[in-house]
């Protein structure tokens, strides 16, 4: 009987053994994955690096001697294509992927594989994306969608454009508490809804009434106007309370929002010309090319990217107001106090009584009190859907 007992036991011990054996091997493959590790550089000394990504969170990246260091082009979804870098070629702003062993805590990389888009390269993709949606764009609020038809119709300024979509039409969705085009996800046309604010791409027809669309973006969008109850710089939010609904509504401020104040000359002019008394124009010049929004806009900021989709093609209004805006200056919250009155744009916040800012206004005292409604159609008919990604997909920084 002890013989059995003992044969048994070491059976067990047997079994136990060969299990671990075979468990060892999956273990130590799983202990060794590699971490993978994108965003931006925020500063850099020899082969350290310190690296934010698109959350906020930190990466201290130490470059190893061995490392395999590329670059791409913005958009590029392999390193098919992929050209050698060198640590000296970096530079903050620049976009990068960073992979290899990190530390137990997580804060740190020692990165054996490093891909880089460089901050020059993104930018001047941006300009050329921004300037062809101006050039090719239409948008505005939208009126009405036949989704049989494949068409929405949307009020650009004092006009009506219709919107047509094929198969092979583009369509992307803001998603609730994001003011980042590269954050939209994929969508479909039964999404959107009259009220939505929608922006297009493609070929006009000659009067520019009809757009056939290579890309549609849209997103369900809040046009607040009222007076700040208070404001929070630390928590980077402000209260308002909305003067359509009487209620208060807490705004979050993100790197990627738009502050601004008008001029009060501007304000007033613009005040003049919703009273029907002022000039044609806010600015009394002559008719010219649309401007893109200034940077800080949607995708602007915090690493990702200015630009994108302009306000291009949506009738005079528009354009003389993004102008306007590129040229005022930027503030911060810091220089908004209690009773201050401002016009916001922003995505839906996560609750009913709370919104992710786009663009804030300031100094609209004069335009609140000519037309609060004219005031808001026209910041709304001027916002700046952000800037596209800088990468592509697979093995690039996206």
């Amino acid at each position: 009987m002890r013989a059995a007992n003992v044969k048994h036991r070491f059976s067990r011990f047997l079994l136990c053994a060969v299990v671990f054996a075979a468990s060892f091997p999956l273990i130590a493959q799983d202990a060794a994955k590699p971490t993978t590790f994108l965003g931006t550089i925020q500063s850099l000394s020899g082969n350290h690096l310190t690296v934010k990504n698109d959350a906020g969170a930190t990466m201290q990246v130490t470059v190893q001697e061995n490392a395999r260091l590329l670059r791409v082009e913005p958009g590029q979804k392999s390193l098919s294509n992929a050209s050698p870098l060198s640590l000296s070629d970096l530079a903050t702003g620049d976009r990068v992927m960073a992979r290899g062993a990190a530390d137990a805590d997580g804060k740190s990389l020692a990165a054996s594989l490093l891909v880089a888009i460089k901050g020059a390269d993104i930018a001047q993709k941006q300009e050329k994306e921004r300037e062809d949606w101006q050039k090719r764009g239409a948008g505005g609020l939208v009126k009405a969608v036949d989704p049989a038809a494949q068409t929405v119709t949307v009020s650009a300024g004092a006009r009506m454009v219709t919107i047509h979509a094929t198969p092979s039409t583009i369509i992307r969705r803001y998603a609730p508490g994001s003011v980042k085009f590269d954050q939209a996800v994929k969508g479909t046309l039964d999404q959107i809804r009259p009220g939505d604010q929608l922006r297009a791409r493609g070929s006009k027809n000659d009067d520019g009434t009809s757009l056939e669309a290579e890309e549609i973006v849209s997103g369900s969008f809040l046009n607040l106007a009222g007076a700040i109850q208070s404001v929070d710089p630390s928590g980077s939010t402000i209260t308002l309370t909305d003067s359509a609904t009487k209620k208060p509504v807490l705004v979050t401020i993100t790197p990627d929002s738009e502050v601004k104040k008008l001029d009060p000359t501007v304000a007033q002019r613009l005040a003049a010309r919703m009273s029907g008394g002022g000039a044609n124009r806010p600015n009394g010049s002559p008719a010219g090319p649309p401007s893109g929004a200034a940077s800080g806009g949607p995708g602007a900021g915090g690493g990702d990217h200015p630009g994108g989709p302009g306000a291009g093609g949506q009738g005079r209004s528009g354009p003389d107001f993004q102008q306007l805006l590129a040229r005022s200056p930027s503030i911060t919250l810091k220089d908004l106090q209690k009773g201050n009155m401002v016009i916001i744009v922003a995505t839906e916040g996560q609750t009913p009584a709370s919104a992710t800012a786009i663009t804030v206004v300031a100094g609209v005292e004069p335009m609140l009190q000519a037309s609060t409604s004219a005031s808001q159609a026209m910041l709304s008919s001027a916002w700046n859907l952000g800037g596209e990604g800088g990468g592509g997909g697979g093995e690039a920084p996206q």
